[in-house]
């Protein structure tokens, strides 16, 4: 009778110990990641909170967030605890965050590049978008070398440092201290930097720190309006065109042909100033 007790218990235990051995494997092998609520409004804080399964040291989580027309919103680097666990805060709206409809967080991590994903309903922006016409809805104006015409430009998360042209490569190159993820608004007249095809208007290709990156934009007939987000310690971003401001040598080639005919026009007066006369 033992034994026949023994039997039967050792069976109920291996069938148990099977049946539990898949799920048991499908949480050590995953990235929890989730949000406090599944849905938001404008304004509102999103909590994003995750576990997972290995610790590596000193290697965050990458917390991207993607709109639902696939352009990026927002990335993060998020440190893992001595617990595993990680969470962050994204405030639902702003610049990137507009349309309404359902967005996804992807949390990527290790050197398996291991990921997890998440998603949550946003109600849309009730903000006015920039307007696009005269010089822009914006906080500051920077002058640009070899143009009369101003950048208008909003940022948050860090400070704008300058903006330079290069005019062999047709961009801009704006240098920037990202202290935090954030995003920058760009107001560029058309007459400083354009991008066009066969008479209209083309895309410009956008570089953080020479990744390229999808951006926001809104056009007039005088400038060309891009929002850029731009993570934690971005420092370069490089807009592309088909045009830019002339460089510093060609108005310098102008001026020294105007000198040369100058000098010329004065050496002729002289010469016949000192020729004799009869």
């Amino acid at each position: 009778m033992k034994a026949h007790l023994t039997v039967f218990t050792l069976s109920a235990i291996l069938i148990v110990s099977i049946g539990m051995a898949p799920a048991f494997g499908q949480i050590q092998n995953s990235i929890v990641v989730t949000t406090d609520k599944s849905s938001y409004s404008e304004g509102e804080t999103i909590l994003v909170t995750g576990e997972v399964r290995d610790l590596y040291s000193g290697t965050p989580v990458s917390v991207i967030v993607k709109a639902p027309n696939g352009n990026l919103v927002s990335i993060a680097q998020v440190t893992v605890g001595v617990d595993k666990k990680f969470s962050t805060e994204i405030t639902a709206g702003g610049a990137l965050m507009k349309a309404e409809g359902s967005y996804m967080i992807t949390v990527q991590y290790g050197t398996e590049n291991r990921s997890a994903e998440a998603t949550f309903e946003f109600g849309g922006s009730t903000m006015t978008p920039p307007s696009t016409g005269g010089s822009g809805v914006t906080d500051k104006t920077v002058a640009i070398e070899g143009s009369t015409d101003l950048i208008g430009y909003t940022i948050t998360g860090g400070k704008l440092l300058s903006i330079m042209p290069d005019v062999e490569a047709n961009s801009l190159i704006v240098s920037i201290d990202a202290t935090s993820d954030g995003s920058l608004t760009l107001t560029i007249p058309r007459s400083v930097l354009d991008a066009t095809m066969n008479g209209e208007d083309d895309d410009f290709f956008v570089l953080i720190d020479g990744e390229e990156v999808d951006f926001e934009e809104t056009t007039s007939a005088t400038n060309r309006v891009l929002t850029i987000a731009f993570p934690a310690g971005a420092e370069e971003i490089e807009i592309i065109g088909t045009f830019v401001v002339p460089e510093f040598g060609t108005i310098a080639a102008m001026i020294l042909a105007v000198a040369i005919i100058s000098i010329i026009a004065v050496s002729a007066k002289s010469r016949l100033s000192i020729m004799p006369r009869y």
